[in-house]
């Protein structure tokens, strides 16, 4: 799965294949958009239960580095915020307790769920927009 931007538009030549119109096999001009879908990258991983009531989220795994195009969403004003979000996770990586903390999250996730989602973000630095906040999604 991949999220797609509007890049902007241009037109084709190709030939008509109508039966029983009069531009059957004749060449027209059409209108087509452009749509710029760059890499995602993964994040993350959720995992759910079935309830009575539907899906309710068991555990959620974040990754090790989180770029700061991800981390820029979390935040209304990146520029004065002390950029703080997902410090206390990645240290979880570093350290040995931590480490065990996160097999065993990844242990319930086999175990107990139903259904496994990943958390993705799109790289905002490879294209060429004004904005620099990444969109999450989760697929």
């Amino acid at each position: 799965a991949f999220m797609g931007y509007k890049a902007g538009m241009t037109h084709i030549v190709r030939e008509m294949d109508k039966v029983g119109s009069k531009m059957h096999k004749k060449e027209v001009v059409e209108p087509v958009t452009i749509i710029e879908t760059p890499p995602m990258v993964v994040v993350g991983v959720v995992g759910y239960i079935e309830t009575s009531k539907g899906l309710r989220p068991l555990t959620t795994v974040w990754a090790e580095h989180i770029s700061d195009d991800c981390r820029r969403r979390f935040y209304k004003n990146w520029y004065k915020s002390k950029k703080k979000a997902f410090t206390k996770s990645s240290k979880k990586w570093s350290d040995a307790a931590g480490k065990k903390v996160i097999e065993n999250d990844i242990q319930k996730l086999k175990k107990y769920c139903k259904v496994i989602r990943v958390i993705c973000h799109t790289q905002m630095k490879l294209m060429r927009r004004r904005q620099k906040k990444a969109h999450i999604v989760e697929i």
